[in-house]
């Protein structure tokens, strides 16, 4: 009988040595600080997004979180090295849709969407429409009326060919029945100093631009869901009969080979940082729109995304 209770105690030992090191791990992770690159320079939205979520990220873990910038390509720089780096949780990457589908598509980046392990995309930066203050355009409706009249004439400013502001300008003409003219510039600054200098007609920007630029500028509307607390005057596109939704979605992902038990408690962090009060305030106040895609619903979202942009990638010209 004794010998049976002895037997019993090693095979329980054995079974608790036998449980994956991961799952044990994850329990306890983080254990030590963090670091979070970010595939831009500093200032951007990505690098501001980031940085909100650096003040919570020790409330919310225990540890703080290191931010370094990786810029170059648009993003595919450090996107194509994600994988080369060590698995075990502590280094994390900011990412962007639509830049990690439209980019491979477009060509030869050094990854592929499906490479990449997104576990959280925690907001997006909707697509607005700008024009100047003093701009003769007061609402969208004059905008379009003017553009069906002129076709071709009415200019939109853009950070980027292939980007957010580009596929939502493309979107637009299509569903207003217009034709316009996109103006890439090398980013959101670039391209709202040539919209404030009446280099191009309007601006097709993201919302926190408003933010930034105060007064300078006038929201015609703006592609989010619902109207937006920072803008409570500006329509929606979809209040304005174009159904239209959408901008620059940016979230975190990891190395593939972080263990599936890491991955969720990441995805968990990020969720509980969308939750605390001060960082909402921070993110509507700044012109972003909170989201809460977790590593749990992450395929059909990025399945259905690739669907979206891949037609996107039609009417930009980036495949057939």
């Amino acid at each position: 009988m004794k010998t049976a209770k002895i037997a019993a105690v090693m095979a329980l030992g054995v079974a608790a040595m036998a449980m994956p090191a991961t799952a044990q791990d994850a329990e306890s992770f983080p254990s030590k600080p963090m670091t979070y690159i970010i595939p831009f320079n500093a200032g951007g939205e990505s690098d501001v997004s980031a940085r909100f979520q650096q003040s919570e990220w020790e409330n919310v873990t225990g540890h703080p979180v290191v931010i370094q910038y990786q810029p170059g390509a648009g993003g595919a720089q450090a996107w194509s090295q994600l994988n080369s780096i060590e698995g075990d949780g502590y280094t994390v990457m900011g990412i962007n849709l639509p830049h990690t589908i439209l980019q491979p598509l477009a060509g030869s980046v050094g990854y592929k969407t499906e490479d990449l392990t997104p576990v959280y995309y925690f907001h997006y930066t909707p697509n607005a429409i700008f024009v100047r203050k003093d701009s003769e355009f007061q609402s969208l409706e004059q905008l379009v009326e003017y553009a069906k009249a002129n076709p071709g004439l009415v200019t939109f400013a853009g950070s980027g060919s292939n980007s957010a502001n580009n596929l939502g300008a493309v979107q637009f003409a299509e569903l207003a029945d217009v034709t316009t003219t996109y103006v890439p510039f090398s980013g959101t600054s670039p391209s709202l100093t040539a919209i404030l200098g009446g280099q191009t007609t309007a601006g097709f920007n993201y919302a926190t631009s408003a933010v930034n630029q105060g007064d300078e500028l006038r929201m015609l509307t703006v592609a989010s869901e619902e109207r937006m607390p920072a803008f409570p005057d500006v329509p929606t596109f979809k209040e304005l009969g174009y159904d239209l939704v959408g901008g620059a979605y940016r979230g975190v992902a990891v190395p593939d080979s972080t263990s599936e038990e890491t991955r969720q408690r990441i995805s968990d962090i990020v969720a509980g940082i969308n939750e605390q009060p001060a960082f909402i305030e921070k993110m509507e106040n700044g012109g972003f729109v909170l989201t809460d895609i977790p590593y749990s619903e992450m395929d059909d979202f990025v399945a259905g995304k690739v669907e979206e942009y891949t037609k996107g990638a039609k009417a930009l010209g980036i495949t057939e």
